[in-house]
């Protein structure tokens, strides 16, 4: 149920503090200016005397208005709206791209449209991201370097954003796995040993880096951290030639060191030929890695305090300029608080 909520309600003590002050303080001495005698002095005062009252009173009540509100400000006003739950599972799962030269070999088909292997990733791998809801997210961007494109995070929709964004050759046009699983493994290892868990999608073999895949495997095995690879590209692909289509060519994907490397882990091997192969793996893998059914509670609230602090202002500063004789109220407003 929403409802209006003070975090500091305290601050209503201070209301009468103005009164106290006026109470307790000793009061100025008036200097009286010398005496200028007029005859017509009674009319004058007659004139003059009760509408300066009534505009001191005025400025008062502004004065007053200005402090009520600057204590309802100190007083911090929250909007709290309605329960809400957000399903959490405690995951940090990083995901591992291979953004490498080879990554540009158009052997994936969705519909009737050929595409490029890192097309087809993003499409599918996009996908995935969305719908770990509850789940940290990380993704890695890897060529001949290993980067750090986002960092774990509970917003998928800019993981999925940076991974849409990521361009072939970006981090170079050679494969560095092994820095790939080193950079993940400096990521996770602050994360709880149960939950953590990478993703590492690659269509090659390990061709430079400092770190050797298999011992980067060993050290991830160490921190509790579980590898899932995924081998993308077809074994063969099409080309069009001036004497027609030929088939040629084969991957250069390195399926004994990406099994090794999962199994060492815990985890497991995948080998994506197409993008359908592509939606199936992720499929399992929402099985084998479930998005938790727990569930974390909270409220919104939204912060009311800069209205009656705006309101603060503007009563104070009419009220200076007032005072000094530089504004005026409309004379309908004089009207009505002179009635």
């Amino acid at each position: 149920m929403t409802h209006l909520h003070f975090l500091w309600p305290w601050a209503f003590a201070l209301l009468p503090l103005p009164l106290l002050v006026a109470w307790l303080a000793p009061r100025a001495e008036e200097q009286r200016p010398a005496a200028l005698r007029i005859p017509f002095f009674t009319a004058l005062r007659g004139g003059i005397s009760a509408p300066g009252a009534r505009r001191s009173r005025l400025w008062l009540a502004l004065a007053a208005l200005g402090w009520l509100a600057l204590i309802v400000a100190a007083a911090r006003p929250q909007w709290v709206g309605d329960s809400i739950e957000v399903p959490v599972s405690g995951r940090s799962l990083m995901l591992a791209v291979d953004i490498s030269g080879s990554m540009a070999t158009e052997d994936m088909v969705i519909g009737d449209r050929a595409m490029d292997r890192l097309t087809a990733v993003k499409a599918v791998a996009g996908d995935f991201i969305q719908r770990r809801e509850g789940d940290r997210i990380g993704l890695i961007l890897f060529g001949s370097r290993a980067y750090l494109q986002a960092p774990l995070t509970f917003d998928r929709k800019t993981v999925r954003t940076l991974l849409d964004e990521a361009q072939i050759g970006l981090a170079g046009r050679q494969t560095a796995i092994g820095d790939a699983i080193g950079l993940a493994i400096k990521r996770l290892r602050s994360q709880p040993e149960a939950n953590r868990v990478l993703i590492l999608l690659t269509d090659g073999a390990n061709t430079v880096g400092n770190v050797d895949p298999l011992k980067a495997a060993d050290l991830a095995a160490q921190e509790g951290i579980r590898i899932y690879t995924l081998g993308v590209g077809a074994d063969s692909q099409l080309i069009r030639t001036p004497f027609g289509l030929t088939r040629v060519g084969g991957s250069d994907l390195d399926e004994p060191t990406l099994k090794a490397i999962a199994a060492k882990t815990g985890g497991e091997y995948f080998r994506a030929r197409d993008v359908e192969g592509l939606f199936k793996i992720y499929a399992l893998l929402d099985r084998i890695e479930p998005v938790s059914k727990d569930n974390l509670n909270y409220r919104p609230v939204t912060e009311l305090y800069g209205w009656p602090l705006a309101l603060a202002l503007l009563m104070s500063l009419l009220t200076a300029l007032g005072r000094a004789g530089v504004f005026r109220l409309p004379a309908a407003w004089r009207e009505r608080v002179h009635a």
